[in-house]
């Protein structure tokens, strides 16, 4: 079920309105009508993995108080339980790549015929959810949240349908004490939310759209195809595709979370404004970042041990993230590029500056997007290929990409200066404008929704 969809304003109407007549009139029942809600919004996609996605919040559960500080063997349990959660990820996500690459390559070696792939569908958000269940087990391990008594809260915060799709990450520590009360309806941020939901359909519908369909899609499907004006604006336009995209449905869960009485962190930091590469982590996908650093970088080592341990460390969690992200070599090597860039920069003491940081990032997503090699070397011999003049690359592709990018360079607090003079609207004239608004969005973007990027991560 997509955000920006009739189904869906549908779902989230019903719920709104259940949700907030059981807060106030029969408390107790309010976070199981979540769960219900959550369970029904995943089982659109498969009532099946929507089995094992209960199975596994049972799971973190029932290992809680045996991690939590104290317990015999926490430590031993802990490990165990970080060990089912990556291995449930592994197999939906890495078995058939692992097939491909070792055990077809050993069939050749003792001359065996090639080996079956497994039939296996990918679960919607397994590698948020799948990072949400290491979070509970960590935060429990860390004492920084208390082990929940039954499986309600758990089960709650790991199928929250606001962000259970592509996140954004949220700690077990961050969400579950929200839980412990049910929430204020006198401190609903309605206009924050309207701000960041409609803001995020304008994103996803007219921007990532439009570009995406317009000029992206159809050169990376046939990259020997196209010439430099097509092949540069497809590798410009992934960039600001995928972060009109992935920003979209981050600023649509905080708001969608919000109007339930929710708080989720910001994901998504004008990332594109960066000058460094460490800078453009801190602003990209926030949640995922502070995450690998919290729980991977910092366990490794971090800075603690001097500057080889230190770039070792870094090189390490990128490549790790880069894995996190599918099951393809282009992944693996858009990590460690990611990695080996970060260790240069700490090597050198300094950043790369904001054009060739830019450029960086640019040219690391166009192999994020690739679907081989292959095809990124056609792209990289299109980019020099002028005798092939423009067949996708239109004024008005070219217009959407520098408004996407341009987006950046807005004063940071803006949403919070439109959110202050929206304030002195009355009611009426606020949801005039916010269903005009929404009309001029649905009109002007182009038919049909595709879906969100992160989907298949």
């Amino acid at each position: 079920m997509l955000f920006p969809t009739g189904a869906f304003a549908l779902f989230f109407a019903v719920v709104f309105v259940v949700h907030w007549t059981l807060v106030r009139r029969a408390p107790a029942l309010h976070k199981a009508w979540l769960l219900a809600a959550n369970l029904a919004f995943y089982s659109v996609f498969s009532t099946t993995l929507c089995a094992l996605l209960v199975a596994l919040g049972l799971v973190a559960w029932a290992l809680g108080p045996r991690v939590a500080p104290g317990a015999p063997r926490a430590r031993a349990w802990l490990w165990l339980g970080v060990a089912i959660a990556l291995a449930w990820l592994g197999y939906f996500k890495y078995a058939n790549f692992l097939i491909q690459e070792v055990a077809a390559r050993l069939a050749d070696v003792f001359g065996l015929g090639p080996p079956a792939l497994l039939e296996i569908l990918l679960p919607v958000g397994i590698s948020f959810y799948c990072f949400q269940a290491i979070s509970y087990l960590v935060d429990v391990h860390r004492g920084a949240v208390p082990a929940a008594r039954g499986p309600l809260d758990v089960l709650v915060y790991l199928t929250f349908f606001p962000h259970l799709s592509a996140g954004p990450i949220v700690r077990a520590a961050h969400f579950l004490p929200q839980l412990a009360t049910p929430p204020d309806p006198r401190r609903i941020p309605v206009l924050m939310a309207l701000i960041l939901i409609l803001g995020g359909l304008f994103k996803k519908m007219i921007l990532a759209n439009e570009i995406g369909v317009g000029i992206v899609d159809p050169v990376f499907r046939n990259p020997g195809a196209y010439g430099t004006v097509d092949t540069a604006l497809a590798i410009y336009g992934y960039a600001i595709q995928i972060w009109c995209d992935f920003s979209a449905y981050s600023d649509m869960a905080i708001g969608i979370a919000a109007l339930l009485g929710y708080h989720f962190p910001k994901n998504f930091d004008q990332p594109y404004r960066a000058n460094s590469l460490a800078d453009f982590w801190h602003r990209w996908h926030i949640s995922l970042s502070r995450f690998l650093r919290d729980y991977l970088y910092i366990p490794l080592g971090g800075s603690r041990f001097g500057s080889v341990a230190t770039m070792r460390n870094l090189f390490l969690t990128m490549l790790l993230g880069g894995i996190w992200h599918g099951a393809a070599w282009t992944f693996v090597l858009w990590g460690a590029l990611h990695g080996a860039a970060l260790a240069v920069e700490r090597a050198l003491g300094r950043g790369l500056g904001w054009f060739l940081t830019f450029h960086v990032v640019v040219a690391l997503f166009a192999l994020f997007r690739a679907p081989d090699l292959g095809s990124l070397a056609a792209m990289a011999s299109g980019l020099l290929n002028w005798s092939i003049g423009p067949e996708q690359a239109t004024p008005w592709l070219a217009l959407l990409c520098a408004l996407g990018l341009g987006l950046h360079f807005l004063p940071p607090d803006l949403r919070q200066r439109v959110e202050a003079a929206l304030r002195r609207w009355p009611a009426p004239a606020l949801g005039l404008a916010a269903g005009i608004v929404l009309v001029l969005i649905l009109r002007t973007g182009p038919e049909g929704v595709a879906p969100f990027i992160y989907f298949q991560f």
